[in-house]
């Protein structure tokens, strides 16, 4: 992972073999992020990602195993407990022109993701809903 930041903004590179959600908690981390709006493109080979039943209060998940061009990446930064908390979407198309997504648990990088993260200033943290079933934005 490499990145630089431009006044409030960081452009981050993700290289090859690098796993997404893992290295922005890292970089949150270096960084000292505490609220951030996040987007990106690339290209991967491996993702996890799932979609949430309300009724039933927790994630389903599924798995893609093939080469895959990351459509769209977004999401936020916000604070949970005093540490970066990660909160991302992804949408992936497969070779057939096909495109999967969900919430975004886990994703290998094949070649590179360019990410943008536009820190915000101020903090956000979250907190358990218990009626959804969520660690929702806690103002």
């Amino acid at each position: 992972m490499e990145y630089r930041k431009f006044d409030s903004k960081y452009v981050v590179r993700l290289n090859r073999g690098e796993e997404v959600v893992a290295s922005l908690l890292k970089f949150a981390e270096e960084e000292k992020v505490v609220l951030a709006n996040i987007s990106g493109i690339g290209a991967g080979d491996f993702v996890k990602f799932g979609l949430f039943d309300v009724k039933e209060k927790q994630y389903h998940s599924n798995e893609l195993k093939v080469p895959f061009e990351i459509a769209s990446l977004m999401g936020t930064f916000s604070e949970m407990n005093g540490k970066p908390y990660l909160h991302l979407h992804i949408s992936v198309g497969v070779e057939d022109g096909h495109i999967f997504g969900g919430h975004l648990n886990e994703c290998k990088i094949s070649a590179t993701c360019e990410i943008v993260v536009d820190v915000i200033e101020g903090k956000v943290g979250r907190k358990v809903s218990e009626e959804v079933g969520l660690n929702l934005f806690d103002f």
